[in-house]
């Protein structure tokens, strides 16, 4: 592996990196707080940034909690995740309008503004890549996501702490990005000095630390940052053992802890809408009460709900357990089948903020241990 371009930042210096997005044209979208969470939205200064806090999570449990050692970037992940900006919840189509006997289609062509997203973390860098395979690199392209994915510049923040809730490790996801991302930056924070090693990642990004300047950092630095993201990884207690992933669901299709976490799930669809990879559909068409307007959108939807089955006779997965075991299934399963790599990148989304407090690493466990006598 070839040794990347590493930089050195001072505070100052990354509001430079910040100033320098912004004469190119990019709105910042970074970690701020919003409803006593993190939450991704739009910044101007290194002060709009959510500093001070560190992340308490666990099954069906998140809290902020402050910190004292000044660092900016002390929090993991909140609910949301940069699916929202790149694949919205919510997008028309197509508006048609009548007049006269006549009807027209009307333009719906619109350019996504640019967009910089600090604070990425490596997880969420490896789900828009499982992102960018299914809408930009298969047989064909979701225009609506090209066009936003197209404008994106992505500042990726190296994680050197886990929260409880983390198995990115396991997952190949994290807590290290060496990809997908036009500057990475980790944090080094010694009191109250706060300094960031910046490794670059695209043309774009080095155009940008050539424009502020940055000056080389020493070579010890990559080699600490390093070892610190290993160490975060090492510590994550959580673990998902996909060697036998497939083998263990097609086993298990029958087993009854389907039947037993089908009573703590409440198909709810907490864990569908965060996730970071989760982009099931469905369209609706409306029209005006005089019939002169119709719009097609497309809108979110999750395999949790019991509609979302429906073909002419009735609904395919109609129980809990058939919708639980079908996630479950895809997601670790199915999804590495369809494209390639797992539909999870271990961010720990989906147990944080379920309210059912269901673990998904406890339940594959759970079953693979039920079934290891009958996998090979």
């Amino acid at each position: 592996m070839s040794t990347p371009a590493c930089h050195r930042l001072t505070r100052p210096e990354l509001q430079g990196v910040f100033d320098a997005l912004h004469r190119r044209g990019f709105e910042l979208i970074g970690p701020i707080l919003r409803d006593e969470a993190l939450a991704f939205g739009p910044i101007h200064h290194l002060d709009d940034i959510a500093s001070g806090w560190r992340a308490e999570t666990g099954p069906g449990r998140y809290r902020l909690q402050p910190r004292d050692d000044g660092r900016l970037f002390g929090a993991i992940v909140g609910p949301d995740s940069l699916k929202k900006f790149l694949h919205p919840s919510r997008v028309r189509l197509l508006r048609a309008q009548r007049s006269n006997g006549t009807f027209q289609i009307l333009n719906e062509t619109k350019e996504p503004p640019k967009r910089a997203f600090i604070g990425v973390r490596p997880c969420d860098a490896a789900a828009l890549a499982r992102h960018d395979r299914i809408f930009t690199d298969d047989q064909y392209v979701d225009d609506v996501y090209a066009a936003r994915r197209s404008r994106a510049f992505l500042v990726v923040v190296q994680c050197t702490e886990s929260a409880d809730t983390c198995f990115c490790e396991s997952m190949n996801s994290g807590p290290r990005a060496e990809a997908g991302f036009d500057l990475a930056l980790t944090e080094r924070a010694a009191g109250e000095t706060t300094e960031f090693l910046v490794e670059v990642g695209s043309p774009e990004g080095a155009a940008v630390l050539e424009e502020v300047q940055a000056q080389a950092a020493p070579k010890s630095w990559l080699k600490e940052g390093r070892e610190a993201t290993q160490a975060a990884g090492a510590a994550q207690s959580r673990r998902l053992p996909l060697d036998q992933a497939t083998a263990v669901i097609d086993a298990g299709f029958d087993n009854a802890l389907w039947d037993e976490v089908a009573t703590r799930c409440l198909a709810c669809g907490n864990c569908t809408s965060s996730c970071p990879t989760c982009f099931c559909v469905n369209m609706e068409d409306r029209s005006n009460v005089d019939g002169t307007v119709a719009e097609r959108w497309r809108v979110w939807d999750s395999c949790f709900n019991q509609q979302f089955t429906y073909i002419h006779g009735g609904v395919i997965r109609f129980s809990v357990k058939a919708r639980y075991r079908q996630w479950l299934s895809h997601k670790l399963g199915r999804w590495k089948e369809q494209f390639g790599a797992e539909g999870c990148v271990g961010c720990g989304r989906c147990i944080t903020w379920c309210p059912g407090h269901i673990d998904i690493t406890e339940e594959f466990s759970k079953l693979r241990t039920a079934v290891s006598g009958g996998v090979r």
